[in-house]
């Protein structure tokens, strides 16, 4: 019975591939000192079987690192012992000493453990993501990445061309091809690299090579865009002469950029497939304001909606929340937003204010309130922040009314 009574405290400080793990109880006991865990399966399972042996309550805590903490986190749960996984910033936050800071591996399992004895009652058990959700939030990280690599190739394509064609990029005004992902213009500079590809034939010969790229390459042919395009070849200048080298510079840069839209256009689609398969796709959808990219952006960064207490804590996820700034008499009414939640979330979250500012439904909610505080002569960055909130209430309350 006396064992019954005991609480083990498993502090975990994860790294990549490993963890340093700390074991206490009440009033300063040290059931075990730091030891290292690799994150394979042997090392994984005999460190379950350590940790369920203790006699009395046990509490494993870790904190959130990525999908560093997944291994250990998943082979504990699913032993029945009882994980909790929390935000870094409230273990950095917790027990510091201001005065000189010591931080190493077996101190911060130390200091995890001790959080996880204060904290006892308040810990939530963490629950696994489902395997589309966790797929999800991995292919939204890589578009988001190959989405940095595209602006840096567009920028190079068209400092390149700058000096051959400039201004080709906007010749077009058509948008992605779903397909593939193709942009009109990147494939017009792969056939036509420099200026004098166009401006040195006569018009009618370039009409009939640019109607017959238009059919190889499945764009729609307009005589008036051909004649429009050999016009404006004629009334520019490039600096550098038409070359096999500058040529092949031109080719290898947009066949580059193509590469990257055709990969973020499968993203994409997988991203699509995975989320429709989700039971709060179709209500998320339905959100003004929302297409298919953002809702997929947003299920994967939001996740299963029904682990959160409320709408409030949906805010915090996004990190758009307030921090509270009072002392004595102070009491601050303006405060910035804590940013310690996901910055994609919050990216999205500002596209589709944006698709609602400036598409000014005035039916909807999101818009007559971001309109009323707007009226009120808040500054953008204001209004557009309680938008994104308001948005964030109402995504919560409609998805949990459609999972029941």
């Amino acid at each position: 019975m006396i064992g019954e009574m005991f609480m083990n405290a498993v502090g975990i400080d994860v790294s990549k591939g490993k963890s340093m793990i700390a074991i206490t109880q009440p009033f300063g006991v040290v059931v075990a000192e730091p030891f290292e865990v690799s994150h394979d399966g042997q090392s994984l399972s005999e460190l379950v079987e350590r940790v369920k042996r203790l006699p009395g309550e046990t509490k494993a805590v870790m904190e959130y690192t990525g999908t560093y903490y997944e291994p250990i986190a998943n082979a504990l749960h699913n032993a029945g012992i009882f994980v909790s996984v929390v935000n870094p910033l409230l273990i950095d936050d917790y027990g510091t000493n201001r005065v000189r800071k010591v931080k190493t591996d077996k101190k911060d399992a130390f200091k995890i453990a001790n959080y996880a004895l204060d904290k006892w009652t308040q810990l939530r058990e963490y629950i696994p993501a489902e395997d589309t959700r966790k797929t999800l939030k991995v292919l939204n990280r890589q578009y988001t990445q190959y989405n940095k690599l595209l602006i840096m190739q567009k920028n190079s394509l068209i400092a390149l061309l700058d000096s051959c064609f400039p201004n080709a990029n906007t010749l077009f005004s058509s948008p992605r091809r779903e397909s593939d992902g193709h942009e009109k213009w990147v494939d017009f500079v792969l056939q036509f690299p420099h200026l004098n590809t166009v401006s040195k034939l006569c018009p009618s010969i370039f009409k009939a090579k640019y109607q017959s790229w238009c059919k190889a390459n499945h764009y729609k042919y307009s005589e008036t865009k051909a004649t429009q395009i050999h016009a404006y070849s004629r009334t520019q200048v490039s600096s550098l002469p038409i070359t096999d080298a500058m040529m092949k510079a031109v080719e290898l840069s947009a066949a580059l950029l193509n590469s990257t839209l055709e990969t973020l256009a499968a993203i994409r689609t997988e991203m699509d497939k995975l989320s429709s398969t989700l039971p709060e796709y179709e209500t998320v959808m339905s959100l003004y304001g929302v297409g298919r990219v953002m809702c997929s952006q947003l299920i994967a960064e939001i996740g299963d909606v029904r682990r959160l207490k409320c709408s409030k804590s949906l805010v915090a996820i996004a990190g758009i929340d307030p921090p509270p700034d009072q002392s004595g008499q102070h009491d601050s009414k303006s405060r910035s937003i804590s940013k310690r939640g996901s910055p994609l979330l919050r990216k999205t979250l500002f596209q589709i204010i944006q698709v609602i500012l400036q598409k000014q439904p005035v039916n909807e909610p999101v818009y007559q309130f971001l309109d009323r505080k707007r009226a009120e002569g808040k500054p953008y960055r204001v209004y557009m922040i309680a938008a994104a909130n308001k948005f964030l209430r109402i995504y919560f309350a409609r998805v949990m009314e459609a999972l029941g």
